[in-house]
Parts: structure tokens; C-alpha cells; sequence
């Protein structure tokens, strides 16, 4: 992605990173292992209140789902540069594994989940292809709509 950095491209989008989100039980939002960091499933929240509550395909659109994963994604970005110091520290972006609250019968949770892919590519250009899974699940912690968890390579340090 020539020399704009990542810090800077999220910037370009017109993207803010939030606080990290706190954990709401007993685990760490991040596990390092070397150089690649295993996050723990991420809401769509701001200031810890879901911005989305319900299931794909029952009360809520794809459109919807699309910005949810968005929000997911971004909270989990948070995470890796809380623990990298800053996106730049980013090598690449390894596996998505997203879960999507859905209604029996909706079966378009990968272009739910294409909202946090889009936004990952947009931001790290190739690097932020990655492997990934969407699963329909029945319910999610809090009636959320979409879970997230990322594993993502470190630069060497």
C-alpha cells in the first residue's frame, strides 16, 4: 500500500477508532502468541451499548448486518493497536470468523460479513486479506447481531 500508513488510510475513510472494549466476563480481549494476536469475540457496541440488537433475516436487513460487522470490526481494530501501539504494527490480517444472529431460512451471512472484509481491505490493501468463516447462529450474547474474532500478524519486532 505504498507509503500511506494504515493509521492514516482508516483516517482517509473517515473512520475514528473507539476505546477498546472492556470485557463483560473472565477473559483477556487478546492473547499474543510471537507475532500473531488471537482476539476474543467482538460486539458491534459503542461506549458499551450494542448499536444493533435482534437477527438477520427477523427484524434486521443485510444493509444493517453490513454496518454492524462494521462496527464489530473497528471495535476489534481497537483491540490490536491497544496491543500493537498502532496499526502500522500490522503484517496482516490472518482469519475473520464472524457469527451472525439469524432467523431460520437467512442464508446471506457471508455478505453480512463482507462489511468488515470490505472495510479490512479498504484499510491495509492487501494485507488485509484474510481467510474467513461466516456462521448463522441462533443467538448471540446480549442479542447481538454479529460476533467477531480476528487473528492477526505482527510485524517482527
Amino acid at each position: 500500500m505504498s507509503n500511506v500508513s494504515y493509521e492514516d488510510r482508516l483516517k482517509e475513510l473517515g473512520f475514528i477508532l473507539p476505546a477498546p472494549p472492556k470485557p463483560v466476563a473472565n477473559y483477556v480481549p487478546v492473547v499474543r502468541v510471537g507475532d500473531l494476536l488471537f482476539l476474543s469475540g467482538v460486539l458491534p457496541s459503542r461506549d458499551g451499548r450494542l448499536v444493533l440488537t435482534g437477527k438477520l433475516g427477523e427484524n434486521l436487513t443485510v444493509e444493517q448486518g453490513v454496518e454492524a460487522a462494521r462496527v464489530a470490526v473497528l471495535n476489534g481494530l481497537s483491540i490490536v493497536r491497544s496491543e500493537a501501539g498502532s496499526l502500522d504494527g500490522v503484517k496482516q490480517i490472518v482469519k475473520m470468523v464472524g457469527y451472525i444472529a439469524s432467523a431460520p431460512g437467512f442464508t446471506d451471512q457471508p455478505q453480512v460479513l463482507n462489511g468488515a472484509s470490505d472495510l479490512l481491505v479498504s484499510v491495509f490493501g492487501e494485507a488485509g486479506r484474510h481467510a474467513r468463516v461466516a456462521v448463522g447462529a441462533a443467538e448471540l450474547p446480549r442479542l447481538a447481531p454479529i460476533e467477531i474474532e480476528l487473528i492477526v500478524e505482527l510485524r517482527s519486532s
